[in-house]
Order: C-alpha cells, then sequence, then structure tokens
C-alpha cells in the first residue's frame, strides 16, 4: 500500500543542507524525524493536529524502566496505545536516544548509543524520515513518500481507528495485539487476540497457547452500530484485500465521534473503550466487552453443553444430557454432554433449528454452496452433525460470498441468546425424518437433578451407616469418581474407595506423628495412601452429637461444590461409631500458620498475600452466586484457608455452612457457631446471619492478611482495642501504609495495598446494608480500583464502664446495657 505524504519545505531544505546532523537534538516537539536527528527523554514527536504524542515514558509505579511509545495528546489521561522496546527497557534514561541511522533504521540505544534496545528495520532509502500520523500510526517513509516501515503493522495491546487488523496470514507471520503483563508493566503478558490461523471468519484471545474466547463467527463484513450512538452516529468496517494477497479489516468513525480504542488488557479482556469527557476516563462498552462473565470461556460447558446468555444455568443441547450428572449439579460443566439416542445414519435422522445461536467452533467451510446445497451435503455424509448457512456482505476476502459450514466432530464453545447468539444451527439428531425438520428452542436442563443429589446424599448415608452393601463394599460414600447409577439403585464398586482399615493404616492409627491440627469437633490427620497418595483425614471426636450433626453438614454442602479456591473433599467413611472426612492433602496447612509467625512469614511476600486475597475472594463470590445454592460459610477465618504447594488459597470447614434456597436471603439462630472477632455484629448478637455476615468475616481475614495482625491482640495495635479500629483510625488519616506489615512494606504495591485495606474497611461495616457484596469486591480487587464508597466509622461495643483507651473513641462507644461482644480469641 503506498501513502503519498506531503513534505513541508523546511523538511527538503533540512535535507539539502550539510552540518553534524549527529548533534542535533530536538528542542520542541515536532512531528518528523529525520537522519541525524535524535530524540530523548522529555522530548517528543507530535502528530499534526496534536491527537498523538511519540516520545519517552515511564509507567508510574517504575523509576528504574523507561519505554518509548505513542500515547494520546489530546486527552488529559495519560494513555499509552503502542509500546516499541515492550521486553528491553531502558535502564538509564539519562544516556537513552532514539534515532535515524543513514540506512533508514529507527533505533533505541543507551549508552550513547552503545547498546541497541531496538529497531525499527527497513530498506535501505537515503533521506528517509520517521513521521507520527494524526491517526497514530508512526511511519517510516521514503524521500519519495512511500511506506518503508509502520507501528499499525507491529501493535502492542491496542488497535485504533484506520488501523488495519491482517485477518490472514498466507504470507506473513500471525497478526496478534498482545495484552501488557500488568496494569503497570508493558511488557508483553499471558493474553493474545487475534484471527483465527485457519480462517479470517474467527477471532479469538488466547492464555499462551490455550484459547479463552471466542467471537461469534463473522456471517458478515458490515458491522452493527446498536449500542454505539453514543460514541459516533456511524461505526463502519472496511474489508479489503492488500497487494501482499494478505486480507485486512479496519474500523473508523464519522466525524466529531468520540475517541475509542479497541484493546487486551492484562486479565484477558478484550474491549471497546470509549472517551467519556464528563468521567475523564476511558468507558467499556458492555455490548463489545468480553469474555463478559463466567460462562463466555471457551468451552465453559464442554462438549454439546451452551450458555444461554439470557438464563443463569447452563444447559446441554436438545436430544443430550449431562455426561456426568452429579458434576453437572455441583456447577462442573467441563465433560459436557452426550447424546441420547445414538444417530441411524441412512434413516430416521433428522435437523433440529436451533435459534440464536453462537454456532461452535472447530468447523469445515464448504465453498460456493447455497442453503440448499450446504444443507444437502451434511445430511447425506453421516459425519455431519450440524450445520449453518449464511451469506456474507462481500466477496473481497476470498472471493466467495457464501459460508456453509458443517461440523464432524464435537461441538465446543456453544451459546446462545443476548448480543453474541445471532444464528440458525441446525442439529443433527435421531428419531427425527428429513420432513420433520422444525425449530425447537434449546432446553434446559432440569433442576430436579439438584433433587436427586440431595436424594443420593440422603439414601447413601442410610444404606451405608454400619453396613456393607451386596457387593461387599466397605463403608464408604465417594465423592470423587461417584459411581451411582441414578441416585436411587445400588452402587457399584467399580471406583477406587478408601476403607476404614487403609485409613488406620495410612494414619499410623491416628498416631500424634500425623496430626495435622484439631478443631472444635475433631483432629485432623494426614494419611498416605499406596505409597504416594497424601490426603488429610479428619476423625469426628467420639460421641459428639453436635459434631455428627456438622460432619453429615460438611459433606452434603461439600459435594455440592467444585472450585478451585475450595478445598476438595475425597470421600467419608462411617464405621460404626467411627465419622472421617476425607481431603486433598495441602502441604502448606494454614495462612495463620504462616502469617502470625515472625519467621514464617516471610514467605508470604506482597505477591502472594494479594493472590491469596482475591482467591479467598473468588471462593466466596463462588458460594454466595455463582454455585446456583446460595451458601454461607459462617466460620471464614485465616485457620479455615489452607494453602497449596504453591501458595493458593482453599476455603475449607464447612461443618457450620448454611445452604439457603429459592428467595431465602437470611436466617436466624439461636445457637450462635463461628468464631468471635470474625463475626459480624447483628451475627455475634442477635443471630442474624446471611451472606453479608461472611462479607464481614473476609474483611476482618483481608485485613489481618495484609497487616499481619490478628484481630484481636495484645501486641502491635498501639493504644487501640482491635485490628478494625486501628486499621480505620489510620485510614482516616492518611496513614493507611502504616498498617502494612513491615515484612513486606519495602516490596509491596502501594496502589494493591491501599486499594485491600479500602476494601477491608468496607466490609467491616457495622451495617450489614453497606457492606458490598463479593461480586463488587471481586471486581474492585481485580481491577485495583479505589473509586468506591467510603466506609463508616466503626463502632466500638464493650463491657459496661469499661473505658477506651483513645479519646476518639469514648464519645462514639454505645452504651447496650449488659450486652458483652467477645472480639476474639
Amino acid at each position: 500500500m503506498v501513502l503519498t505524504v506531503s513534505m513541508p519545505l523546511f523538511i527538503i531544505i533540512l535535507f539539502l543542507i550539510s552540518w553534524p546532523f549527529s548533534s542535533v537534538r530536538l528542542c520542541a516537539p515536532v512531528s518528523v524525524l529525520i537522519p541525524g536527528m535524535r530524540l530523548t527523554p522529555g522530548k517528543t514527536l507530535t502528530s499534526d493536529q496534536g491527537s498523538f504524542s511519540f516520545g519517552f515514558f515511564s509507567p508510574s509505579n517504575s523509576t528504574q524502566n523507561t519505554y518509548v511509545g505513542i500515547w494520546f495528546n489530546d486527552i488529559p489521561l495519560h494513555t499509552i496505545v503502542w509500546v516499541a522496546n515492550r521486553d528491553n527497557p531502558v535502564r538509564n534514561a539519562s544516556s537513552a536516544m532514539l534515532r535515524m541511522t543513514d540506512n533508514s533504521s529507527l533505533v533505541l540505544s543507551e549508552s550513547n548509543g552503545q547498546h541497541i534496545l531496538w529497531m525499527a528495520n527497513t530498506v535501505t532509502s537515503n533521506n528517509s524520515s520517521v513521521k507520527l500520523l494524526n491517526n497514530g500510526n508512526l511511519v517510516v517513509l521514503s524521500s519519495n513518500g512511500s511506506m518503508l516501515w509502520q507501528s499499525f503493522e507491529n501493535p502492542s495491546d491496542s488497535v485504533l481507528a484506520g488501523m488495519p487488523r491482517r485477518t490472514t496470514h498466507k504470507t506473513h507471520p500471525p497478526w496478534r495485539i498482545i495484552s501488557w503483563r500488568g496494569p503497570e508493566d508493558p511488557s508483553k503478558g499471558r493474553f493474545s487476540a487475534g484471527n483465527d490461523l485457519n480462517t479470517p471468519l474467527q477471532f479469538f484471545v488466547w492464555d499462551g497457547s490455550v484459547p479463552y474466547w471466542r467471537a461469534p463467527v463473522g456471517t458478515g463484513y458490515v458491522s452493527s452500530n446498536i449500542g454505539l450512538q453514543t460514541i459516533s452516529s456511524l461505526m463502519y468496517l472496511t474489508v479489503y484485500r492488500g497487494s501482499d494477497g494478505e486480507s485486512y479489516a479496519t474500523f473508523g468513525l464519522s466525524d466529531g465521534s468520540s475517541r475509542i480504542l479497541y484493546t487486551i488488557d492484562y486479565t484477558g479482556k478484550a474491549m471497546l473503550l470509549r472517551w467519556n469527557t464528563s468521567l475523564t476516563n476511558w468507558t467499556p462498552i458492555p455490548s463489545m466487552t468480553w469474555p463478559a462473565y463466567q460462562c463466555n470461556f471457551y468451552g465453559y460447558c464442554g462438549a454439546y453443553g451452551y450458555c444461554d446468555n439470557t438464563e443463569a444455568i447452563p444447559a446441554c443441547l436438545d436430544g443430550f444430557d449431562p455426561s456426568d450428572k452429579t458434576e453437572w449439579v455441583t456447577g462442573n460443566f467441563s465433560q459436557g454432554c452426550r447424546r441420547k439416542d445414538a444417530l441411524q445414519c441412512g434413516g430416521g435422522d433428522g435437523f433440529l433449528t436451533l435459534p440464536a445461536m453462537k454456532v461452535p467452533d472447530k468447523f469445515l467451510r464448504l465453498w460456493n454452496k447455497s442453503f440448499a446445497d450446504c444443507a444437502t451435503e451434511c445430511s447425506r455424509n453421516c459425519s455431519c452433525l450440524a450445520y449453518a448457512y449464511a451469506n456474507l456482505s462481500t466477496s473481497d476476502i476470498d472471493g466467495d460470498a457464501t459460508r456453509c459450514l458443517i461440523w464432524t466432530g464435537e461441538l465446543i464453545d456453544v451459546e446462545k441468546g443476548g448480543d453474541i447468539g445471532t444464528e440458525n444451527l441446525y442439529l443433527r439428531l435421531a428419531g427425527l425424518s428429513s420432513k420433520g425438520r422444525k425449530s425447537i428452542i434449546v432446553k434446559v436442563v432440569p433442576a430436579s437433578l439438584l433433587l436427586i443429589l440431595l436424594l443420593v446424599c440422603l439414601v447413601c448415608f442410610l444404606r451405608f451407616k454400619g453396613k456393607h452393601d451386596k457387593q461387599g463394599c466397605p463403608n464408604r460414600w465417594i465423592v470423587e469418581d461417584l459411581s451411582i447409577t441414578d441416585g436411587l439403585g445400588e452402587e457399584t464398586c467399580d471406583v477406587p474407595f478408601i476403607s476404614f482399615e487403609e485409613i488406620v493404616v495410612a494414619t499410623n492409627n491416628f498416631s500424634m506423628s500425623n496430626l495435622l491440627g484439631q478443631g472444635g469437633f475433631g483432629k485432623v490427620y494426614k494419611g498416605l495412601f499406596h505409597g504416594d497418595k497424601e490426603v488429610a483425614v479428619k476423625r469426628l471426636s467420639r460421641g459428639s452429637g453436635q459434631g455428627a450433626i456438622e460432619f453429615m453438614n460438611e459433606v452434603l454442602v461439600i459435594a455440592k461444590l467444585q472450585h478451585k479456591n475450595l478445598v476438595r473433599l475425597i470421600c467419608y467413611c462411617v464405621q460404626g461409631d467411627e465419622k472421617l472426612l476425607i481431603y486433598e492433602y495441602l502441604p502448606n496447612k494454614s495462612l495463620d500458620t504462616f502469617l502470625f509467625n515472625s519467621e514464617k512469614k516471610l514467605m508470604l511476600d506482597w505477591t502472594t498475600r494479594f493472590n491469596i486475597i482475591k482467591g479467598v475472594a473468588r471462593g466466596l463470590l463462588y458460594l454466595h452466586q455463582d454455585s446456583r445454592l446460595m451458601i454461607i460459610h459462617r466460620d471464614l477465618k485465616t485457620s479455615n484457608i489452607l494453602l497449596d504447594g504453591d501458595m493458593n488459597p482453599k476455603i475449607s470447614d464447612f461443618g457450620m455452612a448454611k445452604i439457603f434456597c429459592g428467595d431465602e436471603q437470611q436466617a436466624n439462630t439461636n445457637r450462635v457457631v463461628g468464631t468471635y472477632g470474625y463475626m459480624s455484629p447483628e451475627y455475634a448478637m442477635e443471630g442474624l446471619f446471611s451472606v453479608k455476615s461472611d462479607v464481614y468475616s473476609f474483611g476482618v481475614l483481608l485485613l489481618e492478611t495484609v497487616s499481619g495482625l490478628r484481630i484481636i491482640s495484645s501486641q502491635n495495635i498501639k493504644e487501640f482495642p482491635n485490628l478494625i479500629i486501628y486499621a480505620w483510625n489510620l485510614w482516616r488519616e492518611g496513614l493507611a501504609n502504616d498498617l502494612v506489615d513491615p515484612s513486606i512494606s519495602e516490596s509491596c504495591s502501594t496502589a494493591e495495598v491501599l486499594c485491600c485495606i479500602h476494601v477491608g474497611l468496607l466490609c467491616v461495616q457495622d451495617d450489614p446494608d453497606a457492606r458490598p457484596p463479593m461480586a463488587t469486591v471481586v471486581s474492585v480487587l481485580e481491577s485495583r480500583s479505589t473509586q468506591i464508597a467510603t466506609p463508616d466509622k466503626p463502632l466500638y461495643l464493650s463491657q459496661r464502664n469499661k473505658v477506651s483507651k483513645k479519646k476518639d473513641y469514648v464519645q462514639d462507644s454505645v452504651d447496650m446495657g449488659t450486652l458483652t461482644v467477645i472480639e476474639g480469641r
């Protein structure tokens, strides 16, 4: 492609004047760099209309690394859209420079040119120049104005209006935008986005080399403007074939439109952003932000499963059932669905029309077919499981304006409805003749599966208590690899199991040397099975009636749950009076063993602590919202957060958990259980609990993790009665950084720490309605945003006549008569 550029007269004169160009520095912003000129920190190239600037910059949290990049020059928020030396930063800015060499190469170096950090290689050309165009494209131009190199062909993490996006990869390497590693780290991150290597019809986001999200298969090339009216009266997409034989797509806006930017951020979200003048910030367009929620992740529902974007619950395609109904009910959909009736091929098969679908991945395209031809091709091919058809708006991409897709393998990554599901998928099923083809809405898997699981638990518990089944199976119930036909029939013995005798041997007869810890109703031992399988065995104290209730409650609760931040139950064993829970073994034990130990806490650097905080938050969000049964833990604390070998957190101990069904939101109890200090005021005083009770406990745990202090401690909380009041006082006085554990204070991220403290104080507010839901907590922690509500001052409830040691809290103390709140143990 050739771009004709008019060269200003003074540039031409500069080319003709002979002087020691190596000594020329830029003294003011200009739009052109010629051989001999050099750009140094503090100096910039600016586009003619002032829209963009090009120069040196340093991330806000770094004083050592300097980069060269392009940013918007006409908006107040410093927004980087391109970085040259992403993985090779300048270490010594005082000696850094960017210059044009005599052979037209653009070179970034430090140490006075001795150490080259980045180079834009071009063909040799005399009298070339570098110019920053008004669309944000940095180009190297020959003397006749032809383009030798451009930043648009070497993108970073963003796509600008007018930027060609290569959709084919015939003669060039794959076109990708690659995320930053972190919010202030422009080096190449985990996520990348671009078109499928095999077809220009599909756009992917990858996590490394693994698909992370997939856009709908292209049905045309004219972009919809729905939801974008606030950006532009017209947003258009141009598709063309370049002189190199590759296909390109570029989006544009009508004159006077808001600034827009398409980017992939360090968390893997692909977003179209618009500049909001009133907010002086970038605002994501909801309909153009992906993945929007968990169900959008690639292959989330497995083969033949799909996510209905108008419903909360994934489902199986019509004619299919979950491959593992128990796993499906617990929220694990990865095993997908299986066909109810085998295909006949040659008679009896037909096609159902599934409307408003995002069609599956891994298709074959048949060229130059009409709709009837496409249907016929699939019908007569016994291997064809589904087909879809569309007329494209152009044939410029590959010379064919038809799009016949067929599937001969598993149907993976299917969605329905919303902004993403827009076309018909024709699904092959047994029992339908081709004449009986009709349109059927995809059905949701029945909710009665949940009832079946509950019956499974009850029947298994009653049937196996103190007995052996007919096939000689020992007393146990396998949660992992559950082998029950329909929940009501006989259990088979075709899966591995753990008998009581094996547990005795594995724990060395429950010896003290194998003891890991002790809770309120039993001890926990380490067991080693078959020489290498490590498990944790919780042994219920004999004669503990309440413990037996909590034992069964924990089994019923945890059997429904599967999440990476929740501990995994392998099985339980009942042998007479013996009741045992067998968990996955987590070698690093619990969070409190590190956090409150002066030597071990050194292993908890800030990155590890922040990951633990976010992991616990995600686990709670799953319990409260994503597991489809609202579950309140009621005893969240540092000793119930277990750590695996990589220090990833797992929430454990569900003996006190409460399951809510339907519209039930809160409950009360005459028996308050839990650990004082972590218990919310309304629960400790009135027995009222809800998801906001867990939010309060999480807030306490978060403040403990940041500070390394217990909620109540006789040391290191100065003159304040507890950690909450101490933290709030520091935050109010602008000294929140003083709360940080001294062992990490020099290495932690200030922005992340302040965000955590702010969130923690919001979570421990006395009013349950003022506490944020876990969905908000997770969102804020992931974005590290502090643009959230201001926490209220905590009340200090104490014994009558007890005098606060801090004057501020004498006036705010509440006389509750004889009420006493025990604040920790």
